[in-house]
């Protein structure tokens, strides 16, 4: 076979095709921001050094360059490259390709982007060809694939996560287009740029062929003007899929770890994004009570009060409400005692089955309740001394059990104190 010309390192696409298409890299070399993949050490340069290409599951958030990575992969190896997009093809299309590649004189690298979007069935269709051999697959994802494609599948491919650009990366991307055309644009500029584009490199691209396209006679850009020339990005988040759970799991936690600062930045994430403020409310309430309970039982008020608050004014000044919830629980002492204490009675109560309450304790509006014993010998608790009779409460055969133990934190600390004044009393009583 004829030696395969060597690609140049960039510029490949025609000056008329847009900015990031003619900075697509031609080699692996040229890509950006992925260097646990594709420098020294990485995981892809180990794989081709050792002659074999594994099929390939790269997830990572738009415009990080997955479909490049691809491409240059199969011309790495020798393989015949083959893209598909999920959103635009069917099984007819699958066994199309499969066939193509089952007569071309090499094998086939068959890309799939947005392999998310193919049902589970047809995610079955790449089993037999990838067992066999016959393709080659790589598909790219921005869904976590652990949800979004099935385990056959996922068991025949690796999965490597490629990551958002850092700001490094943007520059590098920059520079390059500087190449090109010049950018006008003061240092701060230049800065909002990088991060307007929140990590993605082919929007970074896009705006700055914008720029470029300006009157060679506009003065240099600074952060105002650029904004007023480019609208900001809307922040990476879609609340029906996982970055809605990612970042609510990062409120909570911050919350739960008394990091006030942290809680609000996740807070301004959400709903910079577009998140409903409602449900950031109703898991501050959750919050309130599996994580501070007794420990500051305002916390709860305070949390209920913000979700009332928001109901009443919206967006955008009941956020603040919301926001002063935040900081309250953040900063309130902490127990799940309470939420220990329910799962350990609930426990109790499948462990006991339905054992009747101690007869004592019954009520007896009839004439044979009463006969049978129900509320005899039963001690009003507001008639004794320091409105404790310290009788039994739980049903008969069944010993004591300890569910609720207070922190030592906040209100807590008052609890622990009655409930040891009480079980003394108890004590005492029953000898």
């Amino acid at each position: 076979m004829p030696a395969r010309p060597k690609s140049p390192s960039l510029f490949a696409a025609p000056p008329a095709a847009p900015l990031a298409d003619r900075l697509r890299p031609r080699t692996l070399a040229d890509i950006v921001g992925q260097d646990h993949l594709l420098g020294p050490e990485g995981t892809l340069t180990r794989m081709l050094a050792r002659g074999s290409l594994a099929s390939l599951i790269l997830w990572g958030p738009p415009g990080v360059g997955k479909t490049t990575i691809a491409r240059l992969l199969a011309d790495r190896a020798g393989l015949e490259f083959v893209q598909l997009s999920a959103v635009f093809s069917g099984v007819a299309d699958l066994k199309r390709a499969f066939d193509a590649a089952r007569d071309a004189p090499r094998r086939t690298l068959l890309f799939v982007d947005e392999i998310h979007r193919f049902n589970r069935a047809q995610q079955d269709a790449f089993l037999p060809v990838v067992e066999a051999g016959i393709v080659t697959l790589v598909g790219a994802t921005t869904e976590n694939p652990s949800f979004a494609l099935n385990g056959a599948l996922l068991s025949r491919c690796q999965v490597l996560v490629l990551r958002r650009l850092d700001d490094a990366a943007l520059e590098q991307l920059l520079v390059r287009a500087e190449e090109i055309a010049p950018l006008r644009l003061v240092p701060q500029a230049r800065a909002e740029l990088r991060a307007m584009a929140d990590g993605d490199g082919r929007a970074l691209l896009n705006m700055a062929e914008q720029i470029q396209a300006l009157p060679p006679d506009t003065p240099p850009l600074d952060p105002e003007a650029l904004e007023s020339l480019i609208a900001r990005r809307a922040a990476l988040y879609d609340r029906d899929r996982e970055e809605h759970y990612n970042l609510i799991s990062a409120l909570h936690k911050s919350l739960r770890g008394s990091d006030p600062d942290a809680a609000l930045y996740w807070l301004a994430r959400m709903l910079a994004g577009g998140e409903d403020p409602r449900y950031i409310a109703r898991r501050l309430v959750r919050f309130a009570v599996e994580d501070i309970g007794m420990a500051d039982p305002n916390a709860l008020t305070q949390a209920l009060a913000a979700w009332e608050t928001y109901e009443r004014l919206g967006s955008p000044e009941g956020e603040l409400a919301i926001a002063q919830s935040v900081l309250y629980l953040g900063t309130a002492p902490k127990s799940n005692a309470g939420y220990a204490a329910l799962g350990a009675a609930r426990r109790a109560a499948r462990d006991h089955g339905s054992l009747m309450p101690p007869a004592h304790i019954l009520n007896a509006p009839t004439k044979l309740m009463q006969e049978l014993g129900y509320g005899a010998g039963y001690a009003y608790d507001h008639d004794t001394e320091d409105t404790f009779s310290g009788q039994n409460y739980f049903p008969d055969g069944m010993a004591r059990e300890t569910f609720y133990t207070p922190s030592e934190r906040g209100f807590e600390r008052e609890v622990s104190r009655r409930l040891a004044y009480w079980a003394k009393l108890r004590a005492e009583r029953r000898e």
